[in-house]
């Protein structure tokens, strides 16, 4: 063959990474059109690298952190987020013991107490919205409390609240399971509630 005659295979056009337009590359492998937009690229690139790094960096300080979590911490997160499931779920309604729609601060009130109870510590059915004059004030207010929780979910199901249990020993693994859970149900239930409250 005529080595002059040889003409290179002309590269399909390409959109530019940085500007977008149209263009015919030199090399295979070139994604930009310009000097100026092969500059912008590599800042651009430089920087995601630089945003990786301290995503990556930011990844390892919570893992470590997580780590360093002894479980009496990891229980003491559960009943935060516990917590704010049970304001979340009871949103709305009054106080469980004295039936009033609180202006104040409201709890989420133990009918059986984590002191004397440890195994309903996260039972729903043990724990409902509590106002904080009736959960500081007066102990949770338990006769008053008791006779709400009965309208709200049934004699048997108090009754059986109050019975004996077995003791419940919760793994570090089903702690951070149970704050997965409840996170994720707080959020889906604001996210809820924030829609409703747009169709209003």
């Amino acid at each position: 063959m005529n080595r002059s005659s040889f003409q290179p295979k002309m590269l399909k056009p390409k959109k530019c990474r940085m500007c977008s337009s149209v263009f015919v590359p030199q090399r295979s492998m070139a994604v930009v059109c310009s000097p100026a937009c092969a500059q912008a690229w590599a800042r651009k690139l430089s920087e995601q690298k630089a945003a990786r790094a301290k995503r990556d960096e930011r990844k390892s300080f919570r893992e470590a952190v997580e780590k360093s979590k002894t479980r009496g911490t990891h229980l003491k997160e559960l009943q935060a987020v516990f917590n704010a499931w049970v304001r979340q779920r009871d949103a709305g309604q009054p106080c469980i013991a004295c039936q009033r729609h609180h202006q104040g601060q409201n709890h989420a009130g133990h009918y059986r107490s984590v002191g004397s109870c440890p195994e309903l510590r996260f039972e729903p059915d043990n724990v409902h919205l509590t106002c904080q004059p009736c959960n500081v004030h007066l102990s949770g207010n338990l006769i008053q409390m008791r006779i709400g929780m009965i309208k709200k979910i049934g004699l048997a199901r108090v009754e059986w609240i109050e019975g004996p249990h077995e003791p419940k020993k919760y793994t570090i693994a089903e702690i951070v399971a149970l704050k997965a859970e409840y996170r994720a149900k707080v959020r889906e239930m604001k996210k809820v509630a924030t829609v409703e409250l747009e169709v209003v």
